[in-house]
């Protein structure tokens, strides 16, 4: 699931056109502290509460996907803390915990997250050993595979950034970067 391009894996696309892979692990760290939530709080039975009384998530939804929107557009507009700066421009970047918040945002109000964990984990679960040490491997793994695939997807943004850099496109980086930002904004609140 994780190396299929998702809201997380087009973040860190984006991410890696405009800030880099560097500074994109900070969006990778706090992305992965809400999959292992997500998936954790799944496997104990958090999640099918909330699938039955979704007004809450849903509401937490709407408001991490108009946040990304509102990141999109700054990107798009080439402005903001995360686009990439014209030639010879002062960067105007986000701070660590912007990026980390993005990240657990995406994560932790991304519905097909919950229904995945909710679907996977209790087939993997013994009820008949102490359910903690499963859990926490199943989350190690999970959490190993994302992020090996959220650098993958970082360092396949940071390849685009420099063929983008190098033909004196950076507004068309940005909008791209912005685009991909707004569809994962509307992905979000929508789907």
């Amino acid at each position: 699931m994780s190396i299929t391009p998702g809201m997380c894996m087009t973040l860190a696309l984006s991410l890696g056109i405009t800030i880099g892979v560097q500074r994109a692990m900070w969006m990778m760290a706090g992305e992965l502290v809400g999959v292992a939530i997500v998936a954790s709080t799944s496997a104990v039975g958090v999640a099918t509460f909330m699938l039955r009384y979704p007004t809450a998530f849903e509401l937490f939804k709407y408001a991490g996907g108009a946040y990304l929107i509102w990141l999109g557009i700054q990107l798009w507009m080439s402005r903001g803390k995360m686009a990439m700066p014209e030639d010879n421009a002062e960067p105007n970047t986000a701070s660590r915990w912007q990026l980390a918040t993005q990240g657990f945002v995406t994560a932790i109000a991304n519905p097909k997250g919950w229904a995945f964990f909710v679907a996977l984990l209790p087939p993997f679960i013994d009820s008949s050993l102490p359910m903690a040490p499963q859990l926490a491997a199943l989350v190690i793994i999970i959490l190993t595979l994302e992020f090996i695939c959220l650098q993958l997807y970082a360092h396949g943004g940071r390849t685009l950034r420099r063929a983008l850099k190098k033909s004196g496109s950076v507004r068309l980086a940005n909008r791209i970067s912005g685009s991909l930002m707004i569809l994962v904004g509307v992905w979000l609140a929508l789907g």
